[in-house]
């Protein structure tokens, strides 16, 4: 009988070691979902730095008791990918996102809605690099998906959308994009209601591709409603707070409303390196912006450092072929050029025009931006035969890809006119001046500084002529121009801040047309 009883219990051992297995499995995998339930938190609350390590745990949990091609795996994969994306450590996040898709493709089906969410955060990694190739046929693939699995009007569908629509921004396709984005727009309001910080999402896009086109006034209370929306939502320091500060402020900044824009780049720029990190794309993005700020006050001690640190975070983070880096280098350039460092500007034009070709094609408006500017630099040079060209080809990109009435547009008239000045050719010059007056009067305001500067350009050219009863009633409307914008601008400086822009404004210089160049920033 000894014997039997012997023999049920050695009988027993296994499955006693079986259940304590699946015992200990199971404690381990509701550790790990508590870890990425903590992880989506401190996601939420942009807390990146803190949520790594977890996320990090909780993957190597679910990999250790589930396999490496298990679907839960994947979610872990992409959180982690998420965390190292907005952390803008891109190349960590790339394999994660890679390895994610393909077990979520397998585990259930190349249709299946997570499918599509794989594919999204992806494109969206590949835009942030400037890799719009291989970009665009994901978010397609993705929005194919969800419009079969969910429906067109489903939350999801909207948020693809938006992401596509971006992309088509980022190209120059605006047409595109602006019903991409009324229709996630529609589509969220709908589905979530009008204070969702989705619809913010939505905004945002809209209002920046209202910018692009030069309509100022459509695209301000889109921004001030989306930053709104995200405050009230994510609290005052949020990450996502950088960008809906810096997309108004750049837009106050566009209007000549310094003063407006100051303050929020500053709070912008605090609340980045409190939560992002002094190294982070996004943070580079605010002091390239902030030096574009203190450049048009003619600060340009303070503008330079402030160039001179984004172009180094977007080399080491974006790498050296980046169109971010070309917008640094371009930057950087112009404001070497308005200090008269013709040698220092140069190369940096160049360089710019060349990442700018091969990122977009030989005719985006960002590529204009750097024939443009390359072609001030020679015409200051006064090598007026290698300006031309670059310029004329400029206005052409202008005039096709954005719209006849743009200030882009005005600004290439402006300067193409400057050129044919400086060359005597007068005739050439002023209906060039004239059409260009007309778009900056439209679409910035009668008071606008660049009407100041087109005013200025076109009372040189009449008396280069020798045409001075003209000028005497234009004189006038400049002179009460440029008190209005002094009043205007020197409230909000600092004494040493008025002290740097009057010094700036009454330098003594020689009589010559004033270029307006094309700046360009990466948020918005």
């Amino acid at each position: 009988m000894m014997k039997n009883i012997c023999g049920i219990l050695f009988a027993l051992y296994p499955l006693l070691l079986t259940v304590s297995i699946l015992s200990a499995q199971k404690a381990a995998l509701q550790k790990a979902e508590e870890l990425n339930a903590k992880v989506e938190q401190l996601y939420a609350q942009g807390e990146y730095a803190a949520a790594i390590p977890l996320a990090l745990e909780a993957l190597r949990i679910r990999e250790q008791e589930l396999g490496s091609d298990h679907s839960d795996v994947a979610q872990s994969l992409n959180n982690l990918a998420l965390l190292y994306h907005d952390k803008g450590a891109y190349g960590q996040a790339e394999p994660l996102y890679q390895r994610a898709l393909k077990i979520w493709e397998v585990e259930l089906g190349p249709n299946h809605p997570d499918v599509a969410a794989s594919l999204i955060n992806l494109a969206g990694l590949y835009q942030d690099l400037g890799a719009y190739g291989q970009a665009k046929p994901l978010y397609q693939r993705a929005l194919k998906i969800l419009e079969a699995e969910l429906g067109s009007n489903h939350p999801n569908v909207a948020t693809c959308l938006n992401n596509l629509a971006g992309l088509y921004r980022d190209q120059g396709a605006h047409g595109q994009a602006e019903s991409l984005f009324q229709r996630a727009l529609k589509i969220y309001e709908a589905a979530l209601g009008p204070n969702h910080p989705a619809v913010a999402a939505s905004l945002t896009g809209l209002a920046g591709l209202y910018k692009d086109l030069g309509a100022y006034r459509q695209a301000e209370p889109l921004y001030q409603r989306a930053l709104k929306i995200v405050e009230t939502n994510l609290g005052p320091d949020h990450p996502y707070m950088v960008k809906s500060l810096s997309n108004l402020a750049k837009l106050y900044r566009d209007l000549g409303a310094y003063g407006q824009a100051e303050p929020l780049y500053q709070r912008a720029l605090k609340i980045g390196e409190a939560q992002l990190g002094t190294d982070h794309p996004d943070v580079a993005s605010i002091l390239n912006n902030l030096a574009e700020l203190y450049q048009d006050l003619g600060a340009y001690g303070q503008a330079e450092p402030l160039y001179q640190r984004a172009l180094k975070i977007r080399e080491a983070k974006l790498g050296p072929n980046h169109p971010d880096v070309a917008t640094s280098l371009n930057n950087l350039a112009l404001l070497y050029y308005a200090m008269g460092a013709y040698g220092q500007a140069e190369p940096l034009y160049k360089r710019a025009l060349k990442i700018d070709e091969k990122a977009f094609g030989p005719d985006h408006p960002d590529v204009a931006a750097d024939l443009n500017n390359l072609a001030e630099l020679y015409r200051a040079m006064g090598t007026y035969g290698q300006a031309k060209p670059l310029h004329q080809r400029a206005l052409k990109i202008y005039e096709a890809k954005l719209s006849p009435d743009h200030p882009a547009v005005a600004n290439s008239l402006n300067n193409l006119a400057a050129l044919y000045q400086v060359m005597g050719a007068y005739g050439q010059a002023e209906p060039l001046y004239q059409r260009a007056l007309k778009i900056y009067e439209t679409k910035l305001g009668p008071a606008h500084p660049a009407v100041v500067t087109c005013l200025s350009n076109i009372i040189y050219l009449w008396g280069t002529q020798g045409n001075l009863d003209r000028i005497m009633p234009v004189s006038k409307r400049m002179l009460q121009l440029n008190f209005h914008n002094y009043h205007t601008i020197l409230p909000y400086l600092s004494e040493k801040r008025q002290l740097d822009y009057l010094r700036e404004k009454f330098t003594i210089a020689p009589l010559m047309a004033v270029p307006v160049h094309a700046v360009r920033p990466t948020i918005g």
